[in-house]
């Protein structure tokens, strides 16, 4: 059968190349076609389009790129007709996705949306359009599950992907060890503009601790003089592809909000979250969202467990001051950690990519 797989941010790479392994294993002959990354290229999908070209954050910059945006729209409506497939599935991404899912049903194509977009933190309306153009919802949040009972619909929660993942890399040796002093990760995100604008800010306390190795996990899609241009002079190393062996071997963590703070967690390393956008995105979003943290971590757990640097509080001194409370402050310290266990317990063990593949291979059966 067909698949066509539609992610637009490095974390949805991650799930779905995850999916598409699975996806071949309950149908050897399966032809996978997606907008996506490096990882579900591959795991075996012919790649559309990739996600660094689809990349746009906060409303002011979604306006900015609004011709961009329609034309890839059109040309992901072409694409989908020209292949029809079995079953179209999308992986959160809304803006998009959830335009995909619009004019797809009205073609009468099925369509499973794997990874729930937060509509339960803004826009829950989106909720609306949800069951009016998805066939099935598989979300991998706990919570997730009695949001949609409100709105009267029913979902798959099949586990979250990353605990399968991490349990493995944890199990796993170090493919590199980096040697020498204690190592603090910087995963300063995904997408050329959020890097810009945080990464000044997480580099400036590098100085302030010299018996500290520094590293910054690159994003693979992105050129290194991104990076160079802002650490500068700096004793700082850079690694590519890494992550995850970054974060087996780091004792704290500067991480931008989005999946990576859930991954940060689940290696158990003490972080500090960051979140900095443009001023009028993120004057929007104060209006909008809903929730009370950004992090998932916190909100998952649903207290303030890892600290917070938010717009204006995101500065070096407020990132250098929490980063020598969790290195020195040894009570900090284990709170952050029992309550990482915590995490683990709530996510559970389901084999979720494994439970998402048999769902929509049924879907696509169907």
């Amino acid at each position: 059968m067909k698949y066509y797989i539609i992610a637009g941010e490095a974390s949805g790479d991650l799930h779905g190349s995850n999916l598409i392994k699975k996806i071949y294993k309950q149908d050897a002959a399966a032809i996978v076609r997606c907008w996506g990354g490096n990882l579900m290229e591959a795991a075996g999908a012919t790649l559309v389009k990739h996600y660094r070209d689809l990349a746009f954050m906060g409303f002011v910059e979604v306006l900015k790129h609004l011709r961009t945006i329609k034309k890839n729209i059109d040309f992901c409506h072409r694409d989908i007709a020209s292949f029809q497939p079995d079953v179209l599935v999308l992986i959160d991404y809304p803006g998009f996705n959830l335009r995909i899912a619009q004019w797809a049903k009205k073609q009468g194509f099925k369509i499973v949306y794997y990874i729930s977009p937060q509509v339960w933190a803004w826009k829950e309306t989106r909720v609306k359009a949800i069951k009016r153009d998805v066939d099935k919802m598989i979300v991998i949040l706990p919570f997730e599950v009695d949001f949609y009972r409100k709105w009267n619909l029913e979902v798959d929660y099949v586990g979250h992907p990353l605990i399968e993942v991490i349990g493995a890399e944890k199990a796993a040796k170090p493919l590199h060890s980096y040697g020498g002093k204690p190592i603090i990760a910087m995963l300063p995100g995904s997408r050329a503009q959020e890097i810009k604008m945080k990464l000044p800010v997480m580099a400036g306390i590098i100085d302030r601790f010299p018996d500290y190795h520094f590293i910054i996990a690159q994003a693979p899609s992105l050129p290194d003089i991104l990076y160079t241009e802002i650490i500068g002079q700096r004793n700082v190393t850079l690694v590519k592809g890494q992550t995850y062996n970054l974060l087996k071997q780091a004792v704290a963590a500067v991480v931008t909000s989005g999946t990576a703070t859930l991954e940060t967690a689940l290696f158990g390393v003490p972080q500090i979250v960051c979140y900095k956008g443009n001023a009028v995105s993120f004057w929007l979003a104060r209006k909008l969202v809903k929730v009370k943290y950004i992090s998932l971590v916190n909100l998952i757990l649903d207290k303030l467990v890892v600290k917070e640097l938010i717009q204006d509080d995101l500065t070096e001194e407020n990132v250098a001051t929490e980063m020598k409370s969790i290195l020195e402050d040894q009570e900090h310290r284990n709170y952050i950690l029992r309550n990482y266990e915590e995490l683990w317990q709530k996510l559970g063990s389901k084999p979720a990519s494994d439970n998402a593949a048999k769902i929509i291979f049924s879907v696509a059966g169907s």
